[in-house]
């Protein structure tokens, strides 16, 4: 059952808003770069703290790593809490210095769950943040969720408002085929739809799946 509502929320959303072309970056260390810098902001006000490092020629993992802290902090400001930023990136290439001579290549190896638990283990990257990293940077089958998920799955009964983020995460991985391509784009087309309609306050008669089961009882949900 939980399947095929899942399986036909992928094809209505597919079909509304077509494919999403997600994560934007050039670079395996940029993709890394924009999902730190993503917490609590805006893709818009990240891409131009990214420009900012490509223009400073410092968007690699070395020349990133030899930045002092202030340096970093300037760079990514458009990004806003940039000096929390700054540690986190720190923390990140630190973690990756330390342990694996700055190289990405390193991690490819690695079990999807060891890698992901080292990920956690780096201050200032969440379950959410490491996530994307390990789908987006390395293609690891693992469902990213957010806020969005999360409101979008309870307005339509797939799972209770208190389930955290592993119930969350395992709703999906474990109803849908292991496919790093599906999970890209499901999730991408979840944050559009959370986005532009299903809002706390929702945009219903716009939205594909209106026709669905579901409530907004709680509406600031």
């Amino acid at each position: 059952m939980i399947t095929e509502q899942l399986t036909e929320i992928y094809k209505l959303l597919f079909e509304s808003f077509g494919p999403q072309h997600w994560w934007p970056g050039e670079t395996q260390f940029e993709i890394i770069t924009g999902a730190i810098l993503t917490q609590n902001t805006s893709w818009a006000n990240v891409e131009k703290a990214i420009a900012n490092l490509k223009s400073a020629d410092r968007l690699m993992p070395e020349k990133l790593h030899s930045l002092d802290h202030s340096q970093l902090a300037e760079l990514i400001r458009p990004a806003g809490y940039f000096n929390i930023k700054a540690k986190r990136l720190k923390s990140f290439l630190n973690w990756l210095f330390d342990n694996y001579h700055g190289q990405l290549t390193a991690l490819e190896a690695m079990h999807t769950y060891h890698l992901r638990t080292e990920l956690l283990a780096v201050k200032g990257i969440g379950p959410e943040t490491a996530d994307s990293i390990l789908l987006y940077a390395f293609d690891r089958p693992i469902f990213v969720v957010d806020a969005y998920t999360a409101r979008i799955a309870v307005r339509h009964h797939l799972i209770e408002p208190d389930a955290d983020y592993e119930q969350l995460q395992d709703l999906f991985q474990s109803n849908l085929p292991q496919d790093v391509r599906l999970f890209n784009e499901y999730h991408a087309l979840l944050v559009r739809l959370g986005k532009d309609l299903c809002k706390p306050k929702p945009k219903c008669p716009a939205c594909p799946l209106q026709h669905l089961p579901h409530t907004i009882e709680v509406e600031d949900f």
